[in-house]
């Protein structure tokens, strides 16, 4: 009995002295931690997406806060909460925040089954990088969307769904918050982040091949083949040629739609844009008529 005493009291001896020892070193290591970061971490949305570029919500908040310090927020967005959280989080530091662009993810890929014929059958783990490591996937096509789904998978807000006509990854631009997982994810790189555009209106070159463009044209119908037709033509200066591939800069881009009736594949697409309205040819015989009009005031002069 006297053993079990002696035990239990050098055992609560210990651990009083442990935690003497213990609370004296957390006194005096203790790292404060700036009140403002805790304020600032309320009103971010709690997502922890990455879109910011920081480990979490509470990465971004302590970056945010450090960046006050040193005098500016340029830079820094919380693409999920966008303009109305950062303007709260400047309140909360005493910062004033630039008006930021809303930007929206595309797939730039139009490789849908009609166009872009499947060559092979693949049956295996529904995954984009599994079928990269595997080969080109289902289609000759080295650059487009591989439908395995990755990016639904690291998309936390639902913003992205295959469809299963296509086998193209499509985007729901009202549940999109530009996080930027599903760019990180992609191993091709097809998708990007672009301004949202007034009225959500943009024009975009639905493709990201890159070969000459007999090869392009071979595997899919809607590839861009190189042409430079839509370069050429815009009078904005917009749309650039490398690699193979046209890409419309959307800070110069003026939706005048022009490079979209230029491009001989299709493969320029207007989002967003209501139809055109179709264009009424006059009849031959009211133009017989204004050209023998035009004739006689000739004539006359």
């Amino acid at each position: 009995m006297s053993v079990i005493l002696y035990a239990v009291i050098i055992l609560g001896a210990v651990g009083l002295v442990s935690s003497v020892v213990l609370f004296v070193a957390a006194k005096k290591f203790a790292v404060k931690e700036d009140e403002r970061i805790g304020q600032v971490a309320e009103v971010l949305p709690q997502a922890n997406c990455g879109g910011c570029g920081y480990p979490g919500c509470a990465g971004f908040a302590a970056a945010c806060v450090k960046a006050a310090d040193n005098g500016s927020l340029e830079g820094y967005l919380c693409p999920v909460g966008g303009q109305s959280v950062m303007e709260q989080v400047a309140g909360i530091l005493g910062m004033a925040v630039e008006a930021t662009t809303p930007k929206v993810a595309v797939v730039r890929c139009n490789g849908t089954c009609d166009n872009r014929p499947r060559v092979v059958e693949y049956d295996g783990v529904r995954s984009c990088r599994v079928q990269l490591l595997a080969g080109t996937g289902e289609t000759a096509c080295a650059f487009g969307c591989l439908g395995g789904g990755d990016c639904v998978n690291a998309c936390q807000f639902g913003a992205i769904k295959i469809n299963p006509e296509t086998g193209l990854a499509e985007v729901n631009e009202e549940l999109c918050t530009a996080c930027g997982a599903c760019v990180k994810t992609c191993p091709r790189n097809v998708i990007e982040l672009r301004p949202k555009g007034p009225k959500g209106r943009k024009m975009v070159v639905l493709c990201v091949n890159r070969d000459k463009g007999a090869v392009a044209n071979k595997v899919c119908k809607a590839s861009c083949i190189g042409c430079g037709k839509c370069a050429k033509g815009c009078p904005f200066e917009a749309i650039t040629l490398n690699n193979n591939l046209a890409y419309i800069d959307p800070a110069k881009c003026k939706l005048c739609r022009k490079c979209e009736e230029l491009c001989p594949k299709g493969s320029i697409h207007a989002i967003y844009f209501p139809p055109r309205k179709p264009k009424v040819e006059k009849p031959a015989e009211e133009q017989v008529e204004k050209k023998v009009e035009t004739k006689v005031e000739t004539k006359q002069d």
